[in-house]
């Protein structure tokens, strides 16, 4: 396979297009293969005869696609007459073979010597339609069609004629505009688009001599806004061209003109950064606390621009400091949220509340640290910013700073936050940090003393579905084996939340977090209060996992209470329950409140399946025990399990009643510090298979 680059999307249809082919391709598909490959570089792969790319090199793609379409208007003629042709020549080709030799394909090559004339139709002639459309560039093009809807000739279409007045304003010729302006019937109302007028013209390409002119002209149009409310003088501060500002005020525009959003002249010099352009207009008495659409005045904008000189003469000339946007956020705020120090300290120089709030209670200071700007943060705290002033979620600078991460930022805040007002919140630091794994955050508010047993609110845990209450919590769900370390070491307490980290761990599979917990204290045998069960409900999620069901049994899991059946060997009712209990619900509430039986659970489709191995693993860790008829229907649903019936048949052998009286007396913990041989001590560990390297 042959690579080609070529040099244009155009060249590439051309070349394709030019290529031998019995196909002819129609002009819409090269107008689509053009604005397709007009948006992207192209690479084609070029399976048969193409030719080069070179032929097209020097053609604009305007020049490209009027080949195109000329070639496939005059090979569309051609294709009819060549069509009865084609298929005699085919005919013969075929009778000429033998019935064993292979099928010939016959190419036919179609081409263009004499290209019908690039000329368009005569329009007072072409009995059809024209029509205008953008190309994907944005040129404009002109479509010559039949009237059965047959395309006859693309072209581009001729740019409009641009007024004198406007042209002569656009390339600065002051003397053809006096010209144009002194004529009879001049009329400088007139706009090329919509309400843009000379002036405007004049304003926008800064040709403050032509502005002179028009205004002398007629002055009266020194106010004339456009379609979108701007006047010729918000144009011209817009591009920031001092002279015209200076040739409008002179000349009676009023400063105040704003466009349709509200945005005033000396808005728009403080959106530009422009200290000058301010001068004049505050100089011409322009109002200076008007407000934007958004509610924002000249003082807020100039603060974004962090131009203190700016602040300053605004403020010399009245602005307020204290004037609020829609959103209820003044100046000060927005120079904490955008971090600009500058501006920020010029206000509070001025005065500004250091602790104002904006609609949803943020202050300055909860904004620069939702933002990380550390040294804003390091500003206001200097000049004593309440640390202690909620958001409308409750929460303080200090859970902001830790939910973004910024170490720095949470530990500049803790010395500042109260720990009462922390409690009242309702949530700790340590919670948002465990939640969005902020290790480095976890670290700082240990150091500095947050309780790590510290539990959600009651209304901030039925947010959660399964109402979880502590940081250790929050850190387990997010499989953060180092932050689980982190927390357990500072003292966590493992067994505070209502559906356990031991069985979250579990559920998700970690051995590291399971060993982690197990070592730290975590009940292996404890219940869900909601969906209480007979045996030990971490157990519903380890069992797929059998070493960790056994790491489980090893540490301390009850085994025994698996095989406590109510029902024995009689038979067992359903699980889904029947008619009667939904019309008794009493009798159902009966068997919930004694909890889901091992049996039961291990019925389950998921889990059943493993039926066997999993009690065969529990077998080592009872004694005397007798299988319930439905855990003998599990272990007869498989021939290989078989074995597993032996096992448990009594009576146990002396041995592994021994083995589980020594691991009760003694405990497992106790178990690697005694004087045991090898093989004994892995006996007694259920390790009977594993060599001893030390023995």
């Amino acid at each position: 396979m042959c690579l080609h680059f070529y040099s244009s999307p155009l060249h590439l249809v051309l070349s394709l297009y030019s290529g031998v082919t019995a196909h002819v391709w129609p002009a819409s598909f090269v107008v689509f293969c053009l604005f397709f490959f007009r948006s992207s570089s192209i690479m084609a792969a070029d399976p048969g005869d193409v030719d080069d790319y070179s032929l097209y090199s020097d053609m604009n793609d305007d020049q490209l696609l009027q080949l195109a379409i000329e070639r496939s208007l005059s090979d569309t003629r051609h294709s009819n007459s060549n069509t009865t042709n084609n298929s005699v020549a085919s005919s013969v080709s075929v009778s000429r073979l033998g019935s064993n030799d292979p099928p010939v394909q016959t190419m036919v090559s179609y081409s263009s010597p004499n290209p019908p004339s690039a000329k368009p139709p005569d329009l007072e002639t072409f009995d059809g339609t024209v029509s205008c459309f953008m190309t994907g560039s944005g040129k404009k093009m002109m479509a010559y069609r039949r009237a059965d809807g047959t395309l006859v000739y693309v072209t581009p279409a001729p740019e409009e004629e641009e007024e004198p007045l406007f042209k002569a304003i656009r390339v600065g010729d002051v003397s053809r505009v006096k010209s144009l302006v002194m004529s009879p019937g001049a009329n400088l109302m007139l706009s090329n688009k919509p309400d843009w007028l000379a002036l405007h013209q004049a304003a926008w390409y800064g040709q403050h001599s032509c502005l002179s002119v028009l205004l002398s002209a007629q002055p009266g149009m020194v106010n004339k806004q456009t379609e979108n409310g701007e006047s010729a003088l918000l144009v011209a501060v817009s591009k920031v061209e001092l002279r015209c500002v200076q040739v409008l005020l002179e000349n009676g525009a009023d400063p105040d003109i704003a466009n349709n959003d509200k945005e005033t002249p000396l808005f728009k010099a403080c959106e530009r950064n422009s200290a000058a352009v301010v001068a004049m207009l505050l100089n011409h008495g322009a109002a200076v606390n008007a407000r934007c659409i958004q509610g924002w005045t000249a003082l807020q904008q100039a603060v974004v621009s962090n131009n203190v000189e700016i602040c300053e003469m605004l403020l010399k000339a009245g602005a307020k400091h204290n004037i609020t946007n829609i959103y209820g956020i003044s100046p000060i705020f927005t120079a904490a949220q955008t971090g600009r120090i500058a501006t920020l300290r010029f206000l509070l120089k001025h005065g500004a509340d250091i602790n104002s709030q904006a609609a949803d209670g943020a202050t300055a200071l909860y904004e620069a640290a939702k933002n990380r700007h550390q040294e804003t943060v390091e500003l206001l705290l200097s000049q004593n910013a309440d640390a202690n002033k909620p958001g409308k979620t409750g929460l303080l600078p200090l859970h902001i700073a830790a939910q973004t991460g910024s170490d720095t930022i949470v530990s500049m805040l803790i010395p500042v936050t109260s720990k009462a007002r922390v409690w009242r919140t309702g949530i700790s630091p340590l919670h948002v940090a465990a939640e969005r794994n902020r290790d480095n955050v976890l670290e700082a508010l240990i150091e500095a003393g947050f309780d790590v047993n510290t539990q959600l609110s009651e209304e901030r845990s039925r947010l959660y579905e399964d109402r979880r209450s502590t940081a250790l919590y929050f850190s387990v769900i997010n499989n953060n084996v180092d932050a689980v370390r982190m927390l357990l070491e500072a003292g966590a307490d493992p067994n505070l939340d209502m559906f356990k980290p031991l069985m979250v761990a579990a559920r998700q599979g970690c051995i590291q977090t399971v060993t982690l917990l197990v070592e730290h204290g975590a009940d292996i045998n404890a219940c869900i209060p909601t969906h209480p069960t007979t045996f030990p409900a971490v157990f519903m999620f380890s069992m797929k996992y059998l070493p960790m069901f056994k790491y489980l049994l090893d540490h301390g899991g009850h085994a025994l209470s698996c095989f406590d059946c109510l029902f024995g060997n009689q038979p067992h009712p359903p699980i889904k329950p029947t008619r009667s209990e939904r019309e008794h619900p009493l009798q159902r509430d009966t068997q919930l409140r004694r909890g889901v039986q091992f049996c039961e659970m291990i019925s389950a489709p998921s889990i059943c399946r493993w039926a066997g191995p999993i009690i065969d693993v529990l077998l080592d860790y009872v004694g005397h025990v007798t299988l319930c008829s439905r855990l003998l229907e599990h272990l007869d649903s498989y021939s290989e399990w078989s074995s597993i019936k032996e096992k448990a048949a009594s009576p146990r052998s002396l041995m592994q009643l021994c083995r589980l009286n020594i691991l009760q007396l003694v405990g497992q913990k106790r178990l690697k510090k005694l004087p045991l041989p090898g093989s004994l001590t892995r006996f007694l560990q259920h390790k009977e298979g594993v060599i001893d390297d030390e023995e």
